[in-house]
């Protein structure tokens, strides 16, 4: 008999072992410790123990088989919850024991969360800016819903109501081989501008740093050296540390890139680019991701003409309430 509950402070090491045994596909962070959920879960300021419900077997010594975590997106300026926006983060069950009506169970459980607090919208999937967890854990560089390489997910969420709301596409550069991105724009550039590294980035707002927690990304600029360092572009870049044992390279992610409104389509922000990736390989990393939504055509330009390779497809799922 398979029953539910909230969660209790007992239940970190059953949840990772069906984290591992659920999150097996490319863009799952393998957890060596429940105390990376303390991390990027628990720590959260706005974690709810009534968020994370638990799927246990009664008849087989309350063995907890699943779980599924939900919370809420911000409001507009990333100060604060906005209790409209709910999102399900994650649901994971173990092999084996009825999957899919565990799941179905789990899911409806966190609808009624979410509607008695004020949804309005329901989505499944976590997407910047809507991610109250599963940065750091699932899906590599950012958030960016729930991946192909995860088949279960789209047909499990579709038939349950949810309809594709956006589509984010993971891009990534292997660092193994010499680097060639080719542009003849880039002489020029470097002529006016150059790459700086600031190894403490700056935190944008409340909302990014409850998403980052103890993250310490390393800021990349281009300053113009005739304008007195003036920032012409940033972007920010995180070492992807457990994922590297998923993929078998040391990997480092971009999370964002930014060109000045004024200096766009010059060649900026593929420069910049270009700069980190020789970065990472004289580091040593391997492999170097980047996330761009679908309805991004720039930026999607951007990551093709850096010589990206597309490998996955995420995806957020919307429900109406």
């Amino acid at each position: 008999m398979i029953a539910f509950r909230r969660f209790r402070n007992t239940d970190p090491p059953a949840l990772a072992d069906v984290w591992n045994e659920s999150h097996t596909a490319r863009g799952s962070f393998p957890l060596r410790t429940p105390a990376l959920l303390e991390r990027w879960v628990f720590s959260k300021p706005y974690f709810d123990h009534d968020g994370l419900i638990v799927a246990y077997d009664e008849a087989d010594n309350n063995r907890i088989v699943g779980y599924a975590l939900a919370g809420f997106g911000p409001n507009e300026e990333l100060s604060a919850l906005d209790y409209s926006h709910g999102v399900i983060c994650s649901v994971a069950v173990r092999p084996g024991v009825g999957r899919k009506r565990i799941g179905t169970d789990l899911v409806r459980k966190c609808e009624e969360y979410l509607t008695k607090r004020g949804a309005t919208t329901l989505r499944a999937g976590p997407v910047w800016p809507y991610c109250p967890f599963g940065f750091g854990l699932y899906g590599g560089t950012n958030c960016p819903g729930f991946l192909a390489s995860d088949p279960g997910a789209d047909p499990f969420f579709r038939s349950l109501g949810y309809e594709p709301a956006g589509t984010t596409l993971v891009f990534q550069k292997k660092l193994d081989s010499p680097l060639s991105i080719p542009d003849a724009r880039f002489s020029m550039l470097r002529k006016r501008y150059e790459t700086q590294v600031m190894r403490a980035a700056g935190v944008p707002s409340w909302w990014h740093e409850c998403v980052w927690g103890t993250l310490d990304p390393v800021e990349f600029r281009v300053v113009d050296k005739l304008a007195s360092n003036f920032i012409a572009a940033r972007a920010i870049v995180w070492e992807l540390e457990g994922y590297g044992w998923r993929w078998g390279f040391p990997s480092a992610g971009i999370l964002d890139v930014q060109v000045r409104q004024d200096l766009r389509k010059q060649g900026l922000a593929k420069l910049l680019v270009s700069q980190i990736l020789r970065f990472l390989q004289d580091q040593f990393f391997g492999i170097c991701e980047f996330h761009a939504p679908a309805d991004q055509p720039a930026l999607v330009g951007l990551c093709r003409s850096s010589t990206l390779e597309h490998v996955d497809t995420g995806t957020t799922y919307l429900k109406k309430v």
